[in-house]
């Protein structure tokens, strides 16, 4: 009896879930550019601020919002990190001290899972002697490798697309004039978030017109009640 060949798909799949950790930092960074400095130049030239104010305003906005998301993104992805590390250093202690107490703990994962107590062990086994702690990160930590964020994959990214985001709406308060930089730069940031909604629905493999509806209707909410906040206190300061 012939020994039966190994599968090798013919179609090789794409898996999406890699790009969540920069895709994230990207569409969070891109809406909140869009966003933002929408609702700072609105504010500045409805309360009767001059072309070089809303300017002002805007760039202003665009440069400390690009470092805030930068660092911010680094932080918190950093820190992640680090309490995932800290978990796979346990994990690397625990299997150096009792491997036979981890092997069954594994097993149980995979009986668990819906496998037989003997298949289980059977995985855990092959598993284990493979690479023991990626077998443990995986199934018992919930860590993938290939999955986990960088640092500085997150905050370039997030700053980035926030800086990009922030240009369109400031573009639109600039080139629009007294009479239409407000018409125009509401109409721009809609398209915006619209648009926004469609790529990073294109780009995760989720349902575009879904995706883009929610982008647009929480950042033209978002837009308005933060617009209306900077309207009235610019007429009073101003």
């Amino acid at each position: 009896m012939s020994a039966i060949p190994p599968f090798r798909s013919r179609h090789p799949e794409l898996h999406l879930s890699g790009r969540t950790g920069w895709l994230r930092a990207a569409v969070m960074g891109a809406n909140d550019g869009i966003v933002s400095t929408a609702s700072l130049v609105l504010g500045v030239a409805a309360a009767g601020g001059s072309s070089g104010a809303v300017f002002t305003a805007g760039a202003a906005g665009l440069t400390a919002g690009a470092l805030s998301m930068a660092a911010g993104e680094y932080v918190s992805v950093a820190s992640q990190r680090d309490t995932e590390d800290a978990d796979l250093e346990r994990e690397r202690q625990e299997l150096s001290v009792e491997p036979d107490e981890e092997l069954r703990e594994l097993a149980q994962i995979y009986e668990a899972r819906g496998l037989s107590p003997e298949l289980a062990h059977q995985v855990a086994l092959e598993l284990t002697a493979n690479d023991p702690l990626a077998a443990h990160a995986r199934d018992e930590l919930g860590l993938d490798e290939d999955g986990r964020a960088d640092p500085f994959q997150a905050a370039w990214a997030s700053a980035l697309s926030f800086s990009i985001g922030a240009a369109l709406p400031l573009t639109a308060v600039t080139i629009g004039g007294s009479t239409l930089r407000v018409v125009l730069t509401v109409v721009a940031t809609l398209i915006a978030l619209a648009g926004l909604g469609a790529i990073g629905a294109r780009l995760g493999g989720a349902p575009i017109p879904r995706a883009a509806l929610r982008v647009l209707v929480w950042g033209a909410l978002a837009m308005a009640l933060t617009a209306a906040i900077g309207y009235l206190v610019g007429a009073v300061a101003l």
